[in-house]
């Protein structure tokens, strides 16, 4: 079960940051560019359900309160 939990995560996250990623591409903006590459790359060295989901989060969140 753990696997496939860590699977949906990595892909859920992994969607956002590929978003993230093409509006910080697209917007000329460092932050959300950074934070969905970074979304799309840690679920691959996280190898444990709860630090997968709270990294998440906050890569998530971090555009929304730090803007350049």
């Amino acid at each position: 079960m753990n696997e496939q939990a860590l699977m949906l995560w990595g892909v859920l996250f992994s969607s956002f940051g590929m978003g993230y990623f093409i509006y910080g591409k697209r917007q000329k903006t460092i932050v959300p560019l950074l934070c969905g590459l970074g979304l799309m790359v840690f679920p691959y060295f996280v190898s444990s359900t709860l630090p997968m989901v709270i990294i998440g989060i906050l890569l998530m969140a971090v555009p929304y309160f730090v803007r350049f």
